[in-house]
């Protein structure tokens, strides 16, 4: 603050730290609120910030850039790195070491004299662990435009005495966006503790006789010409303030080796465009030697995949070398027009490069099918997906998620109450949603169980004929063809391929999830004497109330074949919806009781 022309000495700190080209913008812990405007500043109404949201802005100069003006991605990588770091110790009161990062898409380049904004806060803390949302835009000054560079994800370790692990206090979201990224945060957890067996299992499943043994590679590049190999010593601008290696600048450097390795592949410069998930396996500390090598895995037709691995050993030679990171990078070369050119062919070396090429194969595949599931906005996904066990994964992160999103939405409106069943209503641009709940005396865990078999739904929904269980993924996704009752001026029955994701409470206050979205199965086309239905998006949620009490409730977004009998029933000329509700309650008391008695009876 500057009272006058005198800087208090409080933040001097802060002054030097920012530097002129670079300053980081949330009040600092302590403080009661947003810092004063300048006189004269139009003041706006803002909502509370998260306290532990941290903004960075950076102007970009020369030396942040490469030979085209561009901002070095590695440079972008420390800046986001830091501010995610800031967010994190924010919330744990400790120093904070990254733990991985997720996928990043940079959408695109930024030029000198372009500002960078970048904005982190912690999207959910588990017992040690934390996952930090950051979102990085850019701003033009001159014309004023922003346009949005890549979002990310990044798990952060707090650490305490001697690196000891410390138990983070729960963090509370406030704001619909708050709690839509608290709840998805689980999911994405789960799907990174995953990662490495989905690769394996598509490895094993796919033929081996792939383009490598087929096409014709006498032009092709050898993979051994574009091996990097370069070394960098940790050095105290390079660790915080433990010590401790800033993780994004082991990935700064990463991405320059990664780099040279693209560039003696194409014989020109490159664009980086993806970097898949960066996994942390260990610390490295001031005066560490860190080795990174690269190479490219395999060439596309308009992209390549370079390995990357960082290794550190000390002052001793002897010693061996402990394996810090590895990544995959996805490079693609411009021309002119700033298309995408082709690239030559690689021929990778026998043994382990056979291995690595069909890997990256392998890593394309669920690139794209991360992309095109994850990433993507939930209006903008097909409503059934094409199942295949490449997918699975991200089908059902997808089918939870978007339950999820739907459950945090803020703007529900009480629509009926009938005796104990409460009906709600969302309505948004393209959709009209239900919400429908009731207490029912029976343990969550129970009627989590009980609710989440759909082969005896029928038993309360007179809507359901039948449900046949024909694919068991695991033990939390299962596939269902399901056989529904005529609709209205239909004349013939209504059949589903759905996928029923199951998860447990991942902490307390968490609820049991059951969620339901079509796929489509080759075993299972469109049949002449059903009329093939579809559901983007329902499940059920239940909380624990106490031991013996739940509240159980039911979301849909209405399709447009179901959308008059829901608003039928939420203008009260039906009362069918809550009725099945009812039902609903009968059956989960019914099967308690049964329980119980086969309890007693054992």
């Amino acid at each position: 603050m500057v009272k006058g022309n005198i800087i208090v000495p409080e933040d001097i700190l802060s002054f030097c730290c920012n530097g002129l080209q670079g300053s980081t913008s949330p009040p600092r812990a302590g403080e009661p609120g947003e810092r004063e405007e300048a006189p004269g500043a139009m003041a706006s109404p803002s909502p509370a910030r998260n306290p532990t949201e941290v903004q960075m802005s950076q102007l970009v100069l020369p030396c942040h850039t490469n030979h085209r003006g561009e901002l070095s991605t590695g440079q972008l990588l420390k800046w986001i790195d830091t501010a995610a770091c800031l967010s994190a110790e924010r919330h744990a009161g400790c120093p904070c070491v990254t733990a991985s990062m997720d996928d990043i898409y940079f959408e695109h380049t930024i030029s000198v004299g372009q500002v960078v904004n970048i904005k982190a806060k912690v999207n959910r803390a588990f017992n040690s662990s934390m996952e930090v949302g950051i979102q990085v835009s850019y701003e033009d000054l001159c014309s004023g435009k922003h346009c949005s560079i890549c979002k990310a994800y990044a798990t952060f370790v707090a650490q305490g005495p001697l690196g000891s692990k410390v138990r983070l206090k729960p963090l509370t979201p406030q704001t619909e966006e708050e709690k839509i990224e608290y709840s998805i945060a689980a999911e994405r957890r789960r799907m990174r503790l995953v990662h490495k067996d989905t690769l394996k299992d598509l490895l094993i499943r796919s033929p081996q006789e792939t383009e490598l043994e087929t096409r014709d590679c006498s032009g092709a590049v050898p993979a051994e010409r574009t091996r990097v190999e370069s070394v960098e010593l940790v050095l105290p601008p390079h660790a915080n303030h433990q010590g401790n290696t800033f993780g994004g600048q082991i990935m700064a450097w990463m991405e320059n080796v990664a780099t040279i390795a693209a560039s003696r592949l194409c014989h020109a410069h490159p664009t980086l465009r993806a970097i898949e998930m960066f996994h942390f396996r260990g610390p490295s500390q001031v005066g560490d030697r860190l080795v990174l090598k690269a190479i490219v895995n395999n060439a596309f037709k308009n992209s390549m995949e370079v390995g990357v691995s960082a290794e550190a050993y000390g002052q001793e030679m002897s010693v061996s070398r402990r394996h810090i990171n590895s990544a995959f990078m996805t490079f693609v070369v411009l021309d002119q027009e700033g298309h995408p050119r082709t690239l030559p062919m690689v021929a990778p070396e026998p043994g382990d490069g056979e291995r690595r090429y069909r890997e990256a194969s392998a890593r394309k595949k669920i690139r794209l099918d991360r992309k095109y599931v994850v990433s993507c906005k939930q209006t903008e996904v097909p409503l059934s997906v094409p199942w295949d066990q490449s997918n699975k994964v991200y089908l059902s992160y997808n089918n939870v998620s978007a339950l999820k999103m739907l459950v945090a939405k803020a703007n529900w409106v009480l629509a009926r109450e009938k005796e104990k069943v409460r009906m709600y209503t969302l309505e948004e641009d393209k959709f009209l949603s239900f919400r429908i709940e009731i207490s029912v005396c029976i343990p969550a865990s129970r009627a989590f169980s009980l609710l989440s078999n759909l082969r005896r739904r029928h038993e309360w929904d007179s809507h359901y004929v039948s449900a046949e269980l024909v694919q068991k993924v695991d033990d939390d996704d299962m596939i269902y063809h399901v056989v529904s009752q005529k609709l209205r001026n239909e004349n013939k029955p209504q059949d589903f391929v759905i996928l029923a994701s199951r998860r447990k409470p991942c902490s307390r206050g968490d609820p049991y999830v059951v969620a339901f979205r079509s796929v489509t199965l080759p075993t299972h086309p469109a049949r002449a004497e059903f009329t093939r239905g579809e559901t983007l998006c329902s499940g059920f949620c239940i909380w624990p109330e106490s031991e013996e009490m739940s509240k159980v409730a039911y979301y849909n977004q209405a399709m447009p074949g179901y959308l008059n009998y829901v608003t039928t029933n939420v203008a009260g000329l039906s009362s069918d919806i809550c009725s099945t509700f009812e039902a609903c309650e009968k059956f989960l008391l019914k099967n308690k009781e049964d329980l119980i008695s086969r309890l007693q009876d054992f």
